[in-house]
């Protein structure tokens, strides 16, 4: 099943094997995309990923950029540094889905004493200290509560950055709800406090999320991808769930697939596991479960062995995204399907001391199991 053909909207997958978004610092200062971008993501396509999301790309100029050398897709120049990235990976066979991601309050490239301001739901400073691989450095600040005009800025970056994503070749969008940032932090009771229609129970909190959702999917062709990536975990609390369980993971699937979601790419631990307690679904399991009948469902976590990715298969998602072990074996789906050793991954040789793009993953017929 790994490596039987599929349709994703009205595109033909040739397996059901994708890259997961990761956050990989080596776009230009501007933002722009480059040439080892180009090269990197192209490796993947040529190693057998059938689809590839991109590293989370900023999408307006006011609150949402995460960190230093992020890319965008705010400006023609964005567009246009973006397309040598989309025409690699398509020339090698692929496909390929720009992450759109507001940081919200989570945003790892502001100075410790810098005087400009984050948003969030509320006025809720995360927990624990920036990532230095990202180019952080200590405690994240409060973060403005958003007002209406900030959330309308937002939404509107988000549905520009969409439609500058197609103009650059782009195959779809995944909007980044997971992981802590501006659109997961509306779904958790912890970062979002409102008492407005944005906030209270899950279906208010996930209210924003699925307007902008509906919003991008009625702007962009009907042939362009638009997906969603959901988790519980924030990368500030990795241990927060739901306080309403699987009845929260109901309402939110239903209301961003019912928004004009093609696909939900569901991101946990692991993928495999019950996430709702000991013997309730895992995350992609309630999103098999929950969403309208034409949404796609991808799981994320935990994934890199092959019986780890038949599985997940097995109990309902139609496709996967590897990360750490795509880092590891950029051409995975070529080495499980001829039966070949997989490397493990070193997050000191890929991750740190920064996680910029390396001399060595530009290569494209390279794999770490060769070293």
């Amino acid at each position: 099943m790994l490596f039987d053909s599929t349709s994703l909207g009205d595109l033909t997958l040739d397996n059901r094997v994708g890259l997961a978004p990761m956050t990989r610092v080596s776009a230009m200062a501007d933002g722009c995309a480059n040439d080892r971008m180009a090269q990197y993501y192209a490796k993947f396509a040529e190693g057998g990923f059938s689809f590839l999301v991109t590293e989370g790309t900023y999408t307006d100029n006011a609150y949402s950029k995460g960190y230093r050398k992020q890319p965008g897709l705010v400006t023609d120049d964005h567009v246009d540094a973006w397309t040598q990235v989309t025409d690699a990976v398509h020339d090698a066979g692929g496909a390929i889905f720009a992450q759109l991601m507001h940081s919200g309050a989570q945003n790892q490239g502001m100075p410790q004493d810098s005087d400009q301001e984050t948003i969030a739901p509320s006025a809720v400073q995360p927990e624990g200290e920036k990532n230095p691989a990202y180019g952080g450095d200590g405690p994240y600040p409060e973060p403005k509560k958003a007002t209406k005009e900030d959330l309308e800025t937002a939404r509107e970056g988000f549905v520009a950055s969409a439609l500058n994503a197609h103009e650059a070749g782009f195959d779809g969008v995944e909007l980044h709800a997971a992981n802590g940032y501006l659109l997961n932090e509306f779904l958790s009771d912890k970062m979002n406090r409102r008492d407005d229609e944005y906030g209270g129970a899950p279906e208010a909190r996930v209210r924003y999320p699925a307007e902008v959702v509906e919003a991008v999917a009625a702007a962009v062709p009907d042939d362009f991808v638009v997906g969603v990536r959901v988790s519980q975990s924030m990368v500030t609390d990795y241990g927060y769930v739901w306080p309403e369980g699987e009845a929260a993971a109901a309402v939110f699937f239903e209301a961003l697939s019912s928004a004009g979601a093609d696909y939900i790419h569901t991101t946990e631990r692991y993928a495999t596991e019950p996430t709702f307690g000991d013997d309730g679904p895992s995350l992609a399991e309630a999103a098999v479960e929950y969403v309208t009948d034409d949404t796609v469902v991808i799981a994320n976590g935990n994934l890199g062995t092959p019986e780890a990715a038949r599985q997940v298969l097995d109990d309902g998602a139609d496709l996967l995204t590897l990360g750490t072990s795509a880092l590891a074996n950029p051409d995975w789906p070529t080495r499980v399907a001829a039966g070949e050793e997989l490397a493990q991954f070193d997050r000191s040789r890929l991750l740190e001391p920064k996680a910029t793009i390396g001399d060595e993953e530009l290569l494209i017929d390279a794999s770490a199991v060769d070293d």
